[in-house]
């Protein structure tokens, strides 16, 4: 849907696209990015992997942070700016309120033939965020489909707060905090198959996961973070795996700080 306001028309999720997001954990809004817009993602993305040769491309970590390296990525621009457009900020404001923090962007790029799996987890096993709340919003970058690697998920099981998970540091994995077995019942499965420019709503409780991509064709999509201003992203809390919490800037995208005690310096200074 869309709303004037005043010289930009804001977009809105309708109520029953809310209500799936509510019920299910994941919604597919009836939205698709520019041409123009999915264009420079392209570009951004085929830059990224240029600066990042000695990177796996499902772990491209921090990728919209070009002037921060702590995380073993050179990041880029194009990624924040695509971050902060209003109208990706309209359909996130529908689920987490008006007041919101980029806090994390990553690129999951499986390459043909051996792109990599994604275990079944949950977000947030080791975010610093208390409580914890996150929005992830998934753009398709290329075509998505169910041969390429689409990510998967049970409906409804955000509603259950957090499962057991344990480490499994098996490189053909993308990360490594695994949901325990006989925990996920993928008989319920559903697949989030999206065209280039679409994107998808998930919550931080959703369980999910993807298979590795045998086919010839390659699947890349954005994940951008988004948490409410009235958590607290806490940096005292150790961090897990490459991510360095402690110093990863973090913006202000809209509204105001609610919480007042999340600290945005780094994210003016680069460090």
């Amino acid at each position: 849907m869309v709303e004037n306001t005043g010289n930009r028309k804001k977009l809105t999720l309708t109520q029953d696209e809310v209500g799936t997001y509510r019920e299910e954990g994941l919604v597919i809004p009836d939205y698709r990015l520019p041409p123009a817009k999915l264009a420079r993602l392209r570009e951004g993305l085929e830059q990224l992997i240029k600066d990042n040769p000695n990177v796996r491309t499902e772990k491209l970590i921090s990728a919209h942070l070009s002037e921060y390296s702590n995380e073993g990525v050179r990041g880029n621009r194009a990624f924040l700016d695509f971050a902060s457009d209003p109208d990706l900020l309209d359909l996130v404001e529908c689920v987490i309120g008006p007041d919101m923090i980029l806090w994390g962007a990553q690129v999951f790029c499986k390459p043909p033939g051996d792109g990599m799996e994604v275990p079944w987890h949950q977000d947030g096993q080791y975010w610093p965020i208390r409580p914890l709340a996150t929005c992830t919003v998934w753009v398709a970058i290329d075509d998505v489909t169910r041969e390429n690697g689409a990510m998967r998920y049970i409906p409804g099981s955000h509603r259950s707060g957090i499962y057991r998970h344990y480490t499994d540091p098996n490189d053909a994995l993308v990360l490594h905090q695994v949901m325990e077995s006989g925990l996920v019942d993928e008989t319920k499965a559903k697949d989030d198959v999206l065209e280039a420019g679409q994107l998808s709503l998930h919550d931080v409780y959703l369980v999910h996961g993807s298979p590795a991509n045998r086919s010839t064709k390659r699947r890349a999509g954005l994940a951008l973070r988004y948490m409410p201003t009235a958590s607290h992203f806490d940096r005292a809390i150790p961090s897990g795996g490459a991510a360095d919490f402690a110093r990863r800037p973090i913006f202000l995208v809209r509204g105001v700080d609610r919480c007042g005690k999340n600290e945005f310096k780094l994210a003016h200074s680069g460090a």
